[in-house]
């Protein structure tokens, strides 16, 4: 596996280990030493995935205190547009987004620390995304930023959202509870 800082501090990507062959393909999405050895020794507790047609546009999600926690975010299936949006106050990039494709094929991942909203569109007919969580899921604390509000250029003029999603606050309406800590302390929170 490699690793890579991206543009929002403690936001990496990490090349996974991928096997192909005649019978098709093998991916290794978690190897704890691995992770121990690029600096991210969180305890995960909690994977799920989602499953989105060509169009669909989920996010910006995240949690607030005091169920936050990060993120380990992979294409599994599909091409999907990828977003990262940094609201933790005092962060040299609060305010500001990053976007990159995820391809099913690669199998790359993205880690996102607690404070950074994220969101994604389907690119493809299908597209299957699994997250790993360092916090449990608790409605109470499951929060969302207006997909459109962030100066975000979205590969979709007229995305299909869930009426939870299309009724989040803007970025400009938000106040936020999560402070950056610099360095490679980005609010993580791990139980």
């Amino acid at each position: 596996m490699k690793i890579a800082d991206l543009s929002l501090p403690g936001c990496r990507v990490i090349t996974p280990f991928v096997f192909d062959d005649e019978r098709g393909r093998f991916v290794k999405t978690y190897h704890a030493p691995s992770f121990r050895e690029m600096g991210i020794d969180d305890v995960f507790v909690e994977d799920f995935y989602s499953m989105s047609r060509r169009g669909v546009v989920r996010g910006l999600h995240f949690q607030v205190p005091p169920a936050h926690g990060n993120k380990l975010v992979t294409c599994i299936e599909g091409r999907i547009f990828d977003v990262l949006l940094d609201l933790r106050r005092g962060s040299p990039t609060y305010g500001q987004h990053l976007t990159l494709t995820l391809d099913g094929a690669a199998g790359t991942l993205v880690y996102l620390p607690a404070g950074i909203a994220h969101g994604f569109c389907a690119l493809s007919d299908g597209a299957v995304m699994l997250y790993r969580m360092t916090a449990v899921h608790a409605a109470d604390c499951d929060k969302g930023i207006r997909w459109d509000s962030a100066g975000i250029e979205w590969p979709v003029q007229a995305p299909i959202l869930s009426k939870r999603d299309a009724a989040f606050p803007t970025l400009a309406g938000f106040a936020s509870p999560f402070t950056y800590e610099g360095g490679e302390g980005t609010g993580r929170r791990s139980p």
